[in-house]
């Protein structure tokens, strides 16, 4: 499993780890770690030109290091230094050892335009609030160049602990990081400034909970139901669709053809769209009674298209079994009965619904998502799964949350949230909790829609008939 941890976190784990190690020798790991990388990324150092962006924090002097390295291959090296008076002295001492040049950042522009590779060392991960007006031109120069742009820790002008991002901050293509990845590295908007991760091993010793978590296929499959030789369809668990209505019968349809791949042992819809259902999936139990009345279920799912029916809603909330609300439920949910429930209840909104549920801007919620993925949880008292670029999975309780790295912007399509919601809901009916339920749901949905996809677009039926492909995809995992 992927882990993140606070800069509160880490700078404890480094001060622990410099007071074994001789003076410099951990910035030494570093950069040794970012030289390595930098040098994969150009191929061919020798004769290359190097830029790096200094500021006057350690980023800096990893940089200047790393750099020293670089010039000791051949490469052009050139010091861009932000804050003469406070550079890393060390470092800049053996960048000019080993023939490097040091230039002011008036000089910035027609040098980052030359250059090969950026170096952004200006700010490090414990930056707040975007560059400073000084760096801010030397973003932009980055961005036009053509050159390949490494960040040192975390893209400057990122917030490491939340991905926020609250003005002008660098783009890379890659980010070295020191460690351990830091929140800001996995959640957007941060995690898209920050290409592609790669993270540096320098000895940290880290608590065992971590700020975030993202399973890997071993993680995945190790979660995943599996009948055994005793299983039969009502051991494997059943789950209860309430969805769907006259105006909106897709949505029922959508989502039972996520959950009939979710690992439960029967499906079983409730609500206006059964016509629709049964003529597409046969195998589904259908009832007319409403959701208190349909039968035995192990978990509920309710809200896909279900337009104003509070009745449905009211009825499946108080229900002794887990349950997933999604889409129209989450307006028509009421707090108070859902604070009330005993059984695991999860919440699966997007952006625009969390808002509406925390009285503020989408905006707001897609600027600081791990927030208020966390505040809508501690508010109902519910596992949520904020929904988006980066899906995000918090228990109520507070702990690790997960952050799921799989999925495609084609995902962004009608209907993939009902597929999502009754794939995650049948987890929960074969026994899975809320936050694996939510996990594990969010990373076989894009694991389907990258398969689905395949760089096109595509509709949200396609990312269920998918599903199976990526079960097998994680499956194999174990091989």
């Amino acid at each position: 499993m992927r882990t993140a941890y606070s800069v509160e976190t880490v700078r404890a784990a480094e001060r622990e780890l410099m007071a074994r190690l001789a003076e410099g020798a951990l910035m030494q790991r570093a950069a040794a770690g970012l030289a390595a990388a930098c040098a994969d990324l150009l191929g061919r150092v020798y004769g290359s030109r190097v830029v790096l962006l200094v500021g006057s924090g350690d980023n800096g002097g990893d940089a200047l290091y790393a750099g020293a390295r670089l010039a000791r291959r051949g490469a052009g090296v050139t010091a861009v230094l932000l804050v003469p008076e406070r550079t890393h002295g060390a470092g800049l001492a053996a960048l000019r050892r080993a023939g490097g040049t040091v230039a002011g950042s008036g000089a910035a522009e027609e040098l980052i335009l030359r250059a090969d590779l950026v170096v952004d060392g200006i700010v490090g991960i414990g930056g707040k609030g975007g560059l400073r007006p000084e760096a801010v031109p030397l973003a932009e120069y980055a961005a036009d160049s053509r050159a390949a742009v490494v960040a040192v820790d975390l893209p400057s002008g990122i917030e490491a602990d939340t991905g926020e991002v609250r003005g002008t901050a660098v783009r890379a293509d890659l980010t070295v990081t020191f460690g351990t990845h830091k929140p800001g590295l996995l959640i957007d908007p941060g995690r898209e400034y920050a290409g592609s991760v790669r993270l540096v091993d320098i000895g940290l010793e880290l608590p065992e909970e971590a700020e975030l978590e993202a399973l890997q296929h071993v993680d995945v499959v190790a979660r995943l139901p599996v009948p055994g030789a005793e299983s039969d369809k009502y051991r494997r668990g059943v789950v209860g669709i309430a969805a769907g209505s006259a105006r909106y019968p897709g949505a029922a349809v959508l989502a039972v053809s996520g959950a009939l791949r979710g690992g439960a042992g029967a499906v079983r819809y409730v609500g206006p769209a059964a016509d629709a259902v049964i003529s597409r999936f046969p195998e589904t139990l259908v009832s007319d009674q409403g959701p208190a009345r349909a039968g035995r279920v192990q978990a509920w799912v309710v809200g896909p298209g279900v337009g104003d029916d509070a009745s449905a809603v009211a009825q499946v909330l108080g229900a002794d079994v887990p349950v997933l609300v999604d889409a129209d439920g989450l307006r028509l949910a009421d707090r108070s009965a859902v604070r009330a429930r005993t059984a695991p209840t999860l919440m699966t909104p997007h952006a625009g619904e969390a808002a509406a549920l925390l009285g503020v801007s989408r905006e707001s919620v897609e600027g600081a998502r791990l927030a208020s993925a966390r505040e809508l949880a501690l508010r109902y008292g519910a596992t949520v799964l904020l929904k988006g670029s980066t899906t995000l999975v918090a228990d109520p309780g507070g702990g690790a949350v997960r952050v799921n790295p799989t999925g495609t912007a084609w995902l962004a399509t009608a209907g993939s949230g009902d597929v999502l919601s009754g794939l995650t809901g049948s987890l929960l009916a074969a026994g899975l909790s809320a936050l694996d339920a939510g996990s594990v749901g969010a990373y076989l949905h894009g694991l389907a829609g990258r398969f689905a996809a395949d760089g096109a677009p595509l509709g949200a039926h396609d990312v269920a008939a998918a599903i199976p492909e990526a079960w097998r995809d994680v499956r194999d995992a174990l091989r």
